[in-house]
């Protein structure tokens, strides 16, 4: 009898052991699915005034962001890693390059937001050479707008998507969405200074990888 009470007292200890190890070996779970972020109304060096060229001019200062904390990052830390893209008018940089100190980069990729699932493989990501090129190229129908001349308006081009490489050298998609207050463009027939008083207001989506691959 006492025998039988120690080998049930050892199959139950087996058990356990194996039952403990197989919960060991129980796959991790899968990471949780990335989910977008939006900004509005992000200032980008609002306009002044206007030059005798016609042109209009703002202070000249670009508003620093960091995608990996959703946040503004103040023109004090612009010679840091803390920041990963900044804005001024229409021009867009990346911390890289002379720009900044960081690893960034960037590329404007064609295709839709939602449908860039992993960055291509052959994709080269450029860094700033300010001023002569920038990782997202600048000027009319070039990068991410379009400038309509005979009305005074700017919109963003649809399918061009911001690739970026962070300063830390992780990585983001970045989809703008408007460039007016409020993200609402104003109408053709709106008067030009309304629009110029309305603009450099950036709206846009954005979707960060916190581990370090380019898949989204």
């Amino acid at each position: 009898m006492k025998t039988v009470k120690i080998f049930i007292a050892f199959f139950m200890v087996l058990s356990i052991s194996i039952f403990s190890c197989s919960k060991d070996k129980s796959p991790a779970p899968p990471p949780a699915p990335l989910v977008s972020k939006s900004v509005s109304d992000l200032v980008a060096d609002t306009i002044l005034g206007i030059a005798p060229s016609g042109q209009p001019y703002g202070a000249g200062k670009y508003t620093f962001f960091s995608l990996e904390n959703n946040a503004v990052v103040p023109s004090s830390d612009s010679a840091t890693n803390k920041w990963d893209i900044a804005f001024r008018g229409t021009s867009i940089i990346t911390n890289s390059g002379n720009s900044g100190p960081g690893n960034g980069g960037g590329f404007v990729f064609t295709g839709l937001f939602d449908d860039l699932k992993t960055i291509p493989a052959d994709s080269t990501f450029k860094t700033d050479n300010a001023p002569s090129s920038y990782a997202i190229t600048s000027g009319s129908n070039r990068g991410w707008y379009i400038y309509n001349a005979p009305v005074n308006l700017i919109t963003p081009i649809p399918g061009r998507v911001l690739v970026i490489r962070t300063a830390t050298g992780k990585f983001a998609k970045v989809e703008i969405l408007n460039y007016y207050k409020g993200g609402v463009t104003p109408a053709a027939s709106a008067s030009d200074d309304e629009k110029l008083k309305k603009q450099r207001f950036f709206a846009f989506r954005f979707l960060f990888q916190p581990d370090g691959s380019k898949v989204f």
